[in-house]
């Protein structure tokens, strides 16, 4: 599992008991962190570029170029509006195509483990 910059950046900005609850997640599971880099930017630049995602959403960009820069496989969101989207899951494919950069699939967590997004 990886964790990024993006990512504990969004936890700093949680109400101090959610950010505690996190926090505890956190600390219980092996990842790699992810470092903030130029080529990173780049990339979350290039997806604002090409229409993939909207300035508002950098945050969204960033954490897309560090899982692509960082080759891993997959991003968990539950970001409908602007990750897990067909729009933006396409846009990723196209611009990992264009740059070389391996492509990342986009799965909200109840599809990554076995579930469907309408479970009650």
């Amino acid at each position: 599992m990886y964790l990024s910059f993006v990512d504990f950046d969004e936890i700093n900005r949680c109400k101090p008991d959610k950010q505690k609850i996190l926090d505890s997640y956190i600390a219980r599971i092996e990842y790699t962190h992810i470092d903030f880099s130029d080529e990173i930017f780049d990339l979350a630049n290039e997806f604002i570029t090409q229409g993939i995602l909207k300035q508002k959403s950098f945050d969204d960009a960033l954490h897309l170029a560090s899982a692509m820069v960082s080759d891993c496989d997959a991003v968990v969101s539950w970001n409908f509006k602007h990750m897990v989207n067909i729009k933006t899951i396409n846009g990723i494919k196209i611009v990992a195509a264009l740059t070389g950069y391996k492509d990342v699939a986009i799965y909200t967590p109840t599809i990554l483990t076995g579930g469907t997004d309408d479970d009650s």
